[in-house]
């Protein structure tokens, strides 16, 4: 499913902090969305999903627009794995996961024998299935993440909007959550800080600066030091991976450069089917 966000502002405790943007993510594919602290990603994403109304501008899937659209039509559609959620939520895991399927289900009862296999898999895909009958409140900050993903999973959707899902995770299931969303052949958006994982596992990157998009296109396209220093204000060296090539950034010092709206590449587009998988 195609997502397209057109001239989009949003706006968060009466301050705007996403202004005009204007973006596709082609069918199946990852867009990895980059920027400081602030620079407005989580708002972006709060918006594409629907969790908040856009102040301007629109968001389609495929060519419906989200304001044509049930919450439960959009919930059919995407899934959302949000930055904030209840330290002391206390529910059973496996119960958790299965909110994912209210979207899919027939009115109230219980949980099909069908909607607790796909709960399951879910738990099973993200190396959680060993915490089914735990509860979440327990749950360490890593494990939480990876059964968040799971309620995700399960809701078996054709978009993902994942917000800083690598938090708390080690680097192998950095590694591991980040190969199950290339693998999903769903159309993805998710937000991360390590721009390593961003260059590795997206097909395409959005940077966002002072809730401006500065520069999209495919990692190697627009990834360099220019952009790290115009962006982050951090000096860097980047390397190629001998085995990938993809670019592999090796961070320096704070850059002096003051602070600013970065404007360092065009918004190149990248069209419906290129992969850099």
């Amino acid at each position: 499913m195609r997502v397209t966000i057109e001239n989009l502002d949003a706006h968060r405790g009466g301050r705007r902090i996403v202004t005009d943007v204007s973006i596709a993510v082609p069918s199946g594919t990852v867009l990895g969305l980059l920027g400081p602290n602030g620079s407005g990603k989580s708002t972006l994403l709060r918006a594409v999903s629907g969790i908040d109304a856009p102040s301007a501008g629109t968001v389609r899937y495929d060519e419906t627009p989200m304001t044509a659209l049930t919450r439960r039509q959009l919930a059919q559609r995407v899934a959302v794995m949000a930055q904030e959620h209840s330290e002391e939520f206390e529910i059973p895991v496996l119960e958790l996961v299965l909110l994912g399927r209210i979207p899919h289900g027939r009115g109230f009862g219980r949980d099909s024998e069908s909607d607790i296999a796909l709960a399951c898999d879910a738990l099973a895909r993200v190396g959680a299935g060993h915490l089914v009958n735990r509860s979440f409140s327990a749950l360490s900050g890593g494990e939480r993440q990876r059964v968040l993903f799971a309620r995700a999973l399960a809701q078996d959707t054709p978009v993902l909007v994942l917000d800083e899902p690598t938090n708390h995770l080690d680097i192998a299931h950095q590694l591991e959550l980040l190969d199950l969303i290339r693998a999903s052949d769903r159309t993805v958006l998710i937000a991360l800080h390590d721009l390593n994982l961003a260059a590795r596992s997206c097909d395409a990157i959005g940077v966002l600066h002072d809730g401006h998009l500065v520069a999209h296109g495919t990692p190697e396209h627009i990834l360099d030091t220019d952009l790290i220093r115009s962006v982050f204000r951090v000096e860097s060296t980047v390397v190629s991976h001998p085995d990938t090539r993809q670019p592999h950034f090796l961070f320096d010092s704070r850059s002096p450069q003051p602070a600013g709206r970065a404007q360092v590449h065009p918004l190149d587009s990248v069209q419906e089917g290129t992969t850099t998988r």
